[in-house]
């Protein structure tokens, strides 16, 4: 608690985080709640089929940024009842904590939205988080693949551990694109992931309008259909407490 204290107690002009965007209220960010989604600049990740564009760029938060974001959440006081951090890569900034404690302090709810790929900070944050959202781009080894980097997965599997041992209620999310899945890959990761204990699990399929890397936006020849994908589902229904297909 003293942490958590100490964090908050840092004022919004010392706080230096890249904001690249803020989603004024949104009803699916965050199970539950009416959220405002602050998007930080900066991704360590290149995945194909990433739709995020120059938000994937690092850079380094500039002087008044949070500040603006703090007071803007302020104003919507009993219009939003939570903010979630998404990206881009949030854990990717050593800031995150005290602007999560700043959120805290005005009475918000506090999500998150990362693929897990800085363990620690991950561990500092979770005593000040109300929820988690975690993309688990593939299984072991795939997960590199997909992701473009190496040893991502490591890290990403103590990410994991940590929630799975933990009391901060989260889901597991996979994106996927038919050039780096089939439904047979699919179904022994959410095996995997069931077998490990993680209960709620959403399947979203990845928009191809305008991907990262160009050839994610071309047709997969041999893609499964929405069909096949939802039979998948209801067979794989069974092993969570919630599993959700999205667009």
């Amino acid at each position: 608690m003293s942490a958590v204290l100490r964090l908050a107690d840092v004022t919004a002009a010392t706080i230096r985080l890249p904001v690249a965007g803020l989603a004024a209220d949104s009803t699916t960010a965050f199970p539950g709640r009416r959220a405002a989604v602050v998007f930080l600049q900066g991704c360590p990740l290149a995945c194909g089929y990433c739709d995020s564009g120059p938000m994937a760029e690092a850079r380094r938060g500039s002087v008044g940024e949070w500040e603006a974001i703090e007071a803007f959440l302020g104003a919507r006081h009993g219009e939003i009842d939570a903010v979630v951090f998404s990206g881009g890569e949030p854990t990717l900034h050593a800031d995150l904590p005290a602007a999560v404690a700043a959120c805290r302090a005005l009475g918000l709810a506090v999500g998150l939205h990362t693929a897990g790929p800085y363990p620690e900070r991950l561990e500092q944050l979770l005593p000040l988080l109300d929820w988690v959202a975690l993309d688990t781009k593939g299984r072991g080894r795939d997960f590199d693949r997909i992701v473009g980097r190496e040893r991502v997965w490591q890290q990403h599997v103590r990410s994991l551990s940590l929630l799975l041992e933990g009391e901060t209620p989260y889901e597991c999310r996979t994106t996927v694109h038919w050039k780096d899945f089939d439904l047979e890959s699919l179904e022994r990761l959410a095996l995997t992931l069931a077998d490990c204990g993680v209960r709620r699990y959403a399947i979203q399929l990845a928009r191809t309008a305008q991907c990262r890397h160009p050839d994610y936006c071309q047709p997969v020849a041999g893609a499964p259909s929405r069909e096949s994908v939802e039979v998948l589902v209801r067979r794989l229904k069974p092993y969570f407490d919630s599993l959700e297909l999205r667009d």
